[in-house]
């Protein structure tokens, strides 16, 4: 019986859950008036049916309005419309709770309007001669009515006839415009309060939608524009335009409106608000994909080791500049941990929340430098599929480390000396420009102050790079710390390979300590992996080391053989046999003293391309060129550009 009489309801009736947005539930009315297919009752074709999708035109004002019901129970509107053949259709709503529901009876506002003054008609009607005499007529009694009302409404209300003159207005009107009913009667009410744009641009009143209402009979209804107050200062409203019609003539229009400066501001912060949230999702995203491109990385996550007097002034240095944003130039040979001392200042700054971001220049090609740094557009250039951030815009808010910084081509250094200066940038085929807040480290091995003396490095770069110095001291300069470091790559080695530790004889760590290390840390940690793989009955020897130290002093007596420029080239990493491979290393590594410049490059040139060959053009990875040759990917590829060799050229 009960569903009967819902079903069969005078009224359209919507039931609702607010909080899945799912209409549970319609009747025949609705059906009618929300062109709803009655076969949609039929699960699951009405899970798809949705309060937002039949008032998709004013979801704010739905929103708002779902919010008063539930709060305070039960409420009424006539600000929601639907949309009806291309025509907004604004309704009468009353709306309850029902078991945590809603319940919407909807009726067309202009039926509801016409019953409501019908009815009055027929009361007065019915009340007879007396009550005609008492209100004179009908139309007195519905105008001294229809003012109370206007009167009580918080929304301000005017009317204009076809001229556009002002014919009445209310107190909320009046309050909200700071213009009197007595000034604004009889004016024209566009000149007065909506003669411009928000922008200042004049406001022609043949494009003014409230003027359109009494000249085509459609009510007009506009969300955001501005009416200006009697100071002069502009009101964000949202108004419609009903005409008005006597004896199915145009007479004028009634203009509804309501300020929505409030409401604005409220959606401003939450733009904002969202505004940000996607920044810090999209800061957030570039940060993870680079620290997962880190984890893959190979470097040191400890920290500094070692106690010599050396080690300590530079740990004091980075203290000193770690707190501040002064940009710090690593100089050192290669090999002795500059990006450790990066990490380092990282990681005592306000900047340590955000990663690092790394960039090794001498691995750039010439051409990628500018995309590498600065990012690029779709088609900005050949393979450009889609735009890209570049390293500097991923380290907005944080430190980036530019490695082996004198390699830098100087028709790039102008553009990242306009970074270190404005802190902005544009990037690869894209006029916007962008602001980023970064702190500048760069590291080189190279002397810089050479490099500006021969023109190949901007010397204004130079200083804005080397505000604060800190050298990083060679092996042989803080040889006091060699056992620590032992130590700790011995513990590392052995947890990586699975391996008991071995055990190092005092006699043996002097070998350690004795050598020259000509590659410094690096050097170092490679041979302790070497020898603990090649170690036996948990004994590690380094004895070798004395027997490459006097070679390296004698070896000016020495002549090559031929096979220095034999077809497979000999790593440092691959040996086998102490007493035959380290012979046969330094014959095909090693330069003599006493040989020429250009012997040394063709020695060098012959070593890779023979690589290359063995590897088919592989550079990076396992059995790769760098794995053969001993190199870092980046040495090699700064060697191929160096010698103008193409690793395609050897793909067979």
């Amino acid at each position: 019986m009960k569903a009967h009489l819902f079903l069969n309801a005078p009224k359209a009736l919507l039931y609702i859950d607010p909080f899945t947005n799912q209409i549970l539930e319609f009747n025949n009315k609705a059906s009618a008036l929300f062109a709803i297919d009655l076969t949609l009752k039929k699960a699951p074709k009405l899970t798809c049916l949705t309060a937002t999708k039949i008032f998709n035109g004013c979801l704010d004002k739905l929103i708002h309005f779902t919010q008063q019901v539930l709060e305070q129970g039960e409420a009424w509107s006539n600000d929601l419309f639907i949309i009806v053949n291309g025509d907004k259709v604004y309704l009468d709503i009353t709306a309850s709770v029902v078991d945590n529901k809603l319940l919407f009876s909807c009726q067309d506002a202009k039926l509801t309007y016409s019953r409501y003054h019908q009815a009055i008609a027929q009361a007065q009607y019915q009340a007879g001669i007396v009550h005609w005499n008492a209100n004179e007529t009908i139309f007195e009694e519905i105008e001294r009515q229809n003012q109370l009302l206007l009167s009580a409404v918080g929304d301000g209300i005017y009317g204009v006839d076809v001229n556009g003159n002002t014919t009445f207005v209310n107190k909320a009107a009046e309050h909200i415009l700071g213009w009197t009913k007595a000034e604004l009667v009889g004016k024209n009410i566009h000149d007065v309060i909506h003669h411009s744009h928000e922008n200042g641009e004049h406001y022609k009143d043949v494009e003014c939608p409230i003027y359109a209402a009494f000249k085509d009979g459609e009510i007009h209804s506009v969300d955001d524009e501005v009416f200006w107050k009697k100071d002069g200062i502009p009101v964000a409203v949202e108004y419609k335009s009903t005409p008005v019609t006597e004896n199915g003539l145009l007479i004028g229009a009634v203009v509804i409106f309501r300020d929505i400066t409030e409401r604005k501001n409220i959606q401003g912060k939450l733009l904002n608000a969202i505004k940000e949230i996607d920044t810090l999702k999209h800061r957030l995203e570039m940060d993870n994909a680079y620290l997962l491109e880190e984890l893959n990385a190979d470097f040191n996550h400890h920290q500094i080791i070692g106690q010599s007097i050396n080690v300590q002034q530079m740990v004091n240095r980075i203290e000193l500049v770690g707190a501040t944003n002064a940009n710090v130039l690593i100089t050192g040979e290669s090999g002795t941990g500059k990006e450790l001392i990066a990490r380092a200042i990282h990681e005592v700054s306000e900047r340590k929340a955000r990663p690092l971001i790394r960039v090794n220049c001498a691995a750039i090609p010439a051409e990628l430098f500018e995309s590498e740094f600065f990012g690029h557009v779709k088609g900005a250039f050949s393979g450009a599929v889609a735009d890209r951030v570049g390293r500097f815009e991923l380290a907005d808010g944080a430190t980036i480390f530019l490695d082996e910084v004198g390699e830098i081509p100087i028709q790039l250094q102008g553009k990242l000396l306009r970074v270190l200066q404005e802190q902005q940038f544009e990037r690869v085929g894209e006029s916007k420009t962008r602001h980023v807040d970064v702190r500048v480290i760069s590291a080189t091995n190279q002397n810089l102050q050479s490099l500006v003396r021969q023109q190949k490095f901007r010397e204004d770069l130079y200083f804005r790079l080397n505000v604060f110095p800190i050298h990083s001291p060679a092996l042989r300069e803080r040889a006091e710390d060699i056992p620590l470091l032992a130590k700790h790559f011995i513990d590392k080695v052995c947890v990586s390979l699975n391996r008991p530790q071995p055990h190092v004889s005092l006699a043996q760590m002097q070998f350690l300590t004795q050598y020259d290390w000509p590659g410094n840390i690096r050097e170092l940690e490679n041979i302790i992996e070497r020898q603990i793989i090649l170690a036996k009955s948990n004994k590690i020897s380094f004895t070798f080391l004395a027997k490459e130290s006097l070679k390296n002093k004698s070896y000016a007596n020495k002549t090559f053989t031929d096979d220095l420029f034999s077809d497979a080239p000999i790593s440092h990493d691959r040996l086998e046999d102490q007493s035959i491979s380290h012979d046969h290393f330094l014959k095909t590594t090693i330069v003599p003293p006493l040989m020429s410049a250009s012997a040394h490059k063709l020695l060098e040139k012959a070593n890779v391309e023979n690589a290359l060959r063995q590897c088919k053009g592989k550079i990076y990875g396992e059995d790769g060129a760098a794995e053969i040759l001993g190199l870092k990917p980046t040495t090699l590829s700064s060697r191929l550009k160096k010698y103008g060799l193409n690793k395609n050229d050897y793909i067979n």
